[in-house]
């Protein structure tokens, strides 16, 4: 057992490698500067979360006392003029804070970047860090990775939207530049083992998946995997990184701050130049995970079994590509949401019991016409439509069918989570609560949706103008039958 600190536990990698680590049986400290960001994660109760700044010595330096093996998982993604000027200060203050701990060992994860090329000034500043590690008291250990491939990826979000919503696109002729991406899964893995080998080492490792392709072959799978139609890519040489980190930012959910640097970075054929981690983390028996495989953890949502794969933990932590409460918002492709809230002159417990009940006998309570509607049109194109009704009119549990839904998590008393399994151009939840407030109890719903393609996109909004009626009126009639 190792005392483990993670810094960047409220990102996109920091908060899949806590679980890893805690089931590897180590013990693991957080550090950030909002701890109320990780008050809601899974495992906040098996990890202690500590306030600090990794620019402050102080701060780092508390966090460090007692660890034996440091993760730096902090970065920026700003393209201010200081952005590498903080990034430099971040670094030197937390490798002179553990040289002062007396630390074992620091792993971090920094960028594939192509040798004797003037870089981009993010991946400069990514490999600056490294070598300020390496270059300190303190043996480190430096993981090069390029695209890393799951859902929450900046890099990946990108792709997959681009690829999802555009069956024809215009692009930069960066697409055809080669790339060696690699699977969460597999950088977690990579990561993870760090925190029980020998501390000796002191350098810095290529990682990457089995594959080497270039952007246009990655969004051309990816299509394939999805389902989608092969796409229609036609590269051309006058988009620069500022107006195709324009264009990024408004065809994907990837904010444009953060696509500018994704997109200078692509400008580089980035492939592995040696596999020598393999000396230390032997590859898994079954090999790396393949691109295919990768996007194929992203996009399942059900099992073929009675008791269907949760999207909430689905993949967490022996796969952990799907969104989890540590990604950003923008992560998890797009989702659409619909958000209600109402309080309610009645007990959470007859709250709970309008909840639970239903569907089936008991209809959705809102405009029963437009509920049939949808069933029949379902069963027109092949779907279930209402017909399953429910198996009892009182309770309910993980795995069932409930109408033209399947029940994917209940926490009695608290939440029901429903996924469509309606025909549909994407993927749907409908998430009903209790909860209770200095105003007393109060009821909780949310209609989510991830579109698949431009016809999801369009269904949502076509469908929007009747939100109102249906999922409004779902929560006026709950809360009526509750009173």
């Amino acid at each position: 057992m190792t005392h483990v600190l993670v810094t960047g536990a409220t990102g996109y990698v920091g908060g899949r490698l806590v679980p890893a680590l805690l089931e590897e049986g180590h013990t693991v400290r957080c550090v950030t500067r909002d701890v109320g960001r990780l008050r809601d994660v899974p495992w906040r109760t098996r990890v202690e979360v500590v306030k600090g700044d990794v620019v402050n010595f102080d701060d780092v330096l508390r966090a460090l006392d007692g660890v034996e093996v440091a993760y730096y998982l902090v970065h920026s993604l700003a393209t201010g003029r200081d952005f590498e000027a903080r990034d430099r200060k971040a670094a030197t203050t937390f490798a002179a804070a553990a040289s002062a701990a007396r630390v074992q060992r620091i792993v971090y994860l920094g960028g594939l970047s192509p040798r004797d090329t003037a870089l981009s000034p993010h991946l400069r500043s990514r490999t600056e860090v490294g070598e300020v590690f390496l270059a300190g008291d303190v043996p480190t250990v430096v993981l090069c990775a390029a695209v890393i491939l799951g859902s929450g990826s900046a890099s990946f979000e990108m792709l997959r939207s681009l690829t999802e919503r555009l069956p024809a696109m215009v692009t930069p002729r960066w697409v055809r530049n080669r790339i060696q991406p690699i699977a969460i899964r597999d950088v977690i893995r990579y990561l993870a083992s760090w925190a029980s080998l020998p501390v000796e080492v002191n350098r810095s490792f290529d990682i990457g998946g089995p594959e080497v392709l270039t952007y246009i072959e990655m969004m051309q799978r990816y299509a394939r995997v999805a389902g989608l139609r092969r796409r229609l890519i036609i590269p051309v040489p006058v988009l620069s990184p500022s107006l195709s980190s324009h264009w990024v930012n408004f065809v994907t959910p990837v904010p444009s701050a953060i696509a500018r640097p994704l997109v200078e970075s692509l400008r580089y054929e980035v492939i592995c130049g040696e596999h020598d981690i393999a000396q230390w983390v032997a590859d898994p028996p079954e090999g790396l995970t393949g691109f295919d495989q990768a996007v194929q953890f992203v996009l399942a949502r059900a099992a073929e079994s009675v008791v269907p794969t949760r999207w909430s933990n689905a993949t967490w932590p022996s796969t952990p590509s799907d969104p989890l409460p540590s990604d950003p918002d923008w992560s998890g492709g797009s989702f659409y949401i619909d958000d209600r809230t109402a309080h309610v002159n009645a007990s959470t417990q007859d709250l709970w019991r309008v909840i639970e009940g239903i569907g089936g006998e008991h209809g959705w309570y809102s405009w029963s016409f437009a509920w049939a509607l949808r069933g029949w049109l379902d069963r027109l194109f092949g779907g279930a439509g209402l017909r399953r009704g429910r198996r009892d009119p009182a309770h309910l549990y993980v795995g069932e069918a409930l109408d033209f839904w399947r029940v994917e998590e209940i926490t009695v008393g608290q939440l029901l989570r429903l996924r469509a399994e309606m025909k549909l151009p994407g993927t749907a939840w409908l998430e009903l609560s209790v909860g209770e407030d200095e105003s007393g109890t109060f009821y909780h719903q949310r209609a989510l949706f991830q579109p698949r393609g431009l016809g999801g996109h369009a269904y949502w909004r076509i469908i929007a103008p009747f939100h109102g009626i249906v999922f409004g009126g779902m929560v006026r009639n709950i809360v009526r039958a509750a009173e």
